[in-house]
């Protein structure tokens, strides 16, 4: 299949992967497929597109984020894989741009996220509405077009990324050892890095994060974080996740130290 095959995962937040199917379906070309990886327990409404959709159920009580991407990656078809979060919408040309991009570079090819406010796309909506409404993230600078090298695999994001296949598998794919929420992409990342492979920022076009509520830091999710930074620092040498720790121990709720971390409370 020629194209490319778009990846999500789907966990609750219906109504945001409704506005990812539509932003698909207004996309000029499509995509070849949507890969949807369904961890809810009921399947999630979607209207009628274009293009396939192809929904593969994963049970779990723990969101497990790695294995899902990597189910979603082995069922897709085509040879460029462009991984989006439920809670994106494409911009009308960043399947062409994605496309472009991993004909000219073997990497990761990552666009431009810009964050929307809580009433942003809410009902009907146009692309220049979200680009006006849209604000960049302020660590991740972006050319205005083209593509640009970027050194610092530590700002490289699952959120959205494309690639190819072959690339992904030599990679190795999401470290399966990671459950739950938190350090499966920067891992990834960083086993990009170690195998050579570029990491590009893409100008030009971008994905629109819709608003969600979020905790910060993510105290749902505290025994999670803990166990796969234990797991990312065995491996690396290092912390991940660096701010979210800090404020886990700032609120008592973690014990930090050297190569040591455990939990001692609740974070509130």
């Amino acid at each position: 299949m020629t194209g490319v095959s778009v990846l999500t995962l789907a966990r609750g937040r219906t109504a945001h992967l409704r506005k990812l199917v539509e932003g698909l379906s207004r996309c000029r070309p499509g995509p070849a497929e949507l890969v949807l990886v369904d961890m809810n327990d009921v399947p999630p409404a979607i209207q009628e597109t274009g293009f396939p959709i192809r929904r593969i159920e994963l049970s779990g009580e723990r969101l497990p984020l790695a294995a899902a991407r990597n189910l979603a990656a082995r069922s897709a078809v085509g040879e460029r894989l462009l991984f989006l979060d439920a809670d994106c919408i494409p911009s009308r040309a960043l399947i062409a741009l994605i496309e472009r991009a991993l004909d000219e570079v073997d990497g990761l090819v990552c666009p431009e996220a810009l964050y929307l406010g809580p009433d942003d796309a809410r009902g009907d909506w146009t692309e220049a509405e979200l680009l006006a409404a849209g604000q960049p993230h302020p660590a991740r600078i972006f050319p205005d077009a083209g593509l640009r090298h970027e050194t610092n695999y530590g700002l490289f994001w699952s959120l959205a990324f494309g690639v190819r296949r072959t690339t992904f598998d030599r990679i190795g794919g999401f470290d399966e050892a990671f459950t739950g929420y938190g350090g499966e992409d920067t891992d990834f990342g960083f086993r990009a890095k170690e195998q050579g492979v570029p990491l590009v920022f893409a100008g030009g076009e971008v994905v629109f994060h819709q608003h969600h509520a979020v905790s910060d830091p993510p105290v749902e999710h505290l025994a999670d974080i803990v166990r796969n930074a234990k797991l990312f620092h065995r491996k690396w040498g290092w912390w991940p996740m660096e701010g979210w720790l800090a404020a886990f121990e700032r609120a008592g709720a973690i014990r930090l130290g050297g190569d040591a971390i455990e939990i001692v409370g609740k974070a509130v």
